[in-house]
């Protein structure tokens, strides 16, 4: 790994991963930076696209709207966000995340504590929607 106490990551250098909708992007974790408590990163959604509900265990979730607007369900109930806006999002809380604007918009995400291992931080409840075209 390397020497990640000071690089910056970018947007640009980090591959998009589309398999729960939307493009998310992890910046700053445990596979790039090295990280232990927690993770950090980017998703784009486009106008009508959505990232699959799903829960996580271990963490808590903390939303911030740079771009754009969403709607973010909280165990069903619809919670709208415009750019400038956050949402904490507690540990066992079903969520998705919508965009229901008529521009891309653009989430920072970020996630703590850490799950024991990676493969028990995110648990889906509903079927991803078919990855769009990469941009």
């Amino acid at each position: 790994m390397p020497d990640t106490t000071t690089a910056p990551v970018a947007v640009r250098d980090v591959t998009a991963d589309r398999r729960r909708g939307g493009e998310l992007r992890v910046l700053l974790g445990p596979k790039t930076v090295g990280s232990t408590s927690g993770f950090m990163g980017v998703a784009a959604l486009a106008p009508g696209e959505r990232i699959a509900e799903h829960y996580h265990p271990y963490s808590e979730e903390f939303l911030y709207v740079a771009r754009g607007a969403i709607t973010v369900d909280l165990d069903d109930r619809p919670v709208p966000l415009a750019a400038g806006e956050a949402l904490f999002v507690p540990r066992n809380v079903r969520h998705r995340l919508r965009n229901t604007g008529d521009e891309p918009a653009e989430v920072v995400f970020q996630l703590g504590p850490l799950a024991p291992r990676p493969e028990l931080g995110h648990v889906d409840t509903e079927v991803a929607p078919p990855p769009r075209e990469p941009s």
